[in-house]
């Protein structure tokens, strides 16, 4: 069996920026345990996959190491691809989800907007094993956590020389690591470790921006921001807190488009 494929550079306008996310769309579900080995075998730190259901969408993403409950970047790929290969004619796409209930993308433009759920950090326990691995010399002002811990540090600098120990990282158990701190030419700046998912550092984090929003919304005392994340490939995102949802916009291109052969059975 043959099934499409194609990758997608999200949170960027450029090839080869922003974070890269493969997506299959499905006439239907191949067995969790065939995605599971399709996204192992893209190597990616997503690859979506969505079956039409009427006026929407089921969407589902894959790490290469199990299925995620929430990701931004392949979203907001998903939605490319569906709005400018696949004909998609409405205003907006509604995907419905696992866990994160229905997500709406809508298109201004080349600019996207994620309609997420906002999970603002909490003061919580923190592992020495964490604190072990960021060591250095900056050291976090605050430490909270979401679904991922949360390190907030002072300045742009901090956040572009830490180096990690992800073998320390990986032995936590969590999906990721956030660290942010003010940026100098945007509203915050971050980063986003999960080793433990075999992403040693996911270029742009679509999901890691429900926890960074209603911070920043908070700590600035506004609620439109503009954001970069700092991986080596760098992405762009603009940002507005809406109470218990966060709006997440970017831009995104498309880089290959494919074939797998999937085994039948």
């Amino acid at each position: 069996m043959k099934i499409k494929i194609y990758q997608i550079d999200a949170f960027t306008s450029k090839l080869f920026g922003g974070n890269p996310a493969a997506v299959c769309p499905l006439q239907d579900w191949l067995p969790d345990e065939t995605m599971q080995k399709i996204a192992a075998e893209n190597n990616l730190a997503e690859t979506a996959f969505f079956v039409s259901n009427g006026d929407d969408f089921m969407l589902r993403w894959f790490t290469p190491e199990l299925e995620i409950d929430l990701c931004g970047h392949a979203t907001l790929a998903s939605a490319h691809l569906l709005f400018t290969e696949l004909g998609f004619a409405g205003k907006e796409i509604k995907f419905k989800t696992k866990v994160a209930g229905t997500l709406v993308v809508s298109k201004t433009d080349d600019l996207y907007t994620l309609d997420f759920p906002s999970r603002p950090p909490q003061n919580c326990e923190v592992p020495d094993i964490l604190l072990e691995a960021f060591g250095g010399k900056a050291t976090p002002s605050i430490i909270q956590k979401s679904r991922d811990y949360f390190l907030v540090y002072e300045s742009e600098t901090d956040i572009i020389n830490l180096k990690p120990d992800f073998t320390l990282l990986g032995k936590i158990d969590v999906i990721g690591i956030i660290v942010t701190a003010p940026g100098e030419e945007v509203d915050f700046v971050s980063r986003f470790f999960a080793p433990s998912c075999s992403v040693p550092e996911d270029p742009v984090t679509g999901s890691a921006h429900c926890t960074l929003i209603p911070y920043w919304a908070k700590r600035l005392d506004k609620n439109s921001m503009h954001a970069y994340q700092l991986s080596a490939r760098k992405g762009e995102l603009w940002c507005e807190n809406a109470g218990d949802r966060v709006k997440i916009s970017g831009k995104a291109v498309t880089y290959l488009r494919g074939e797998i052969t999937v085994p039948e059975g």
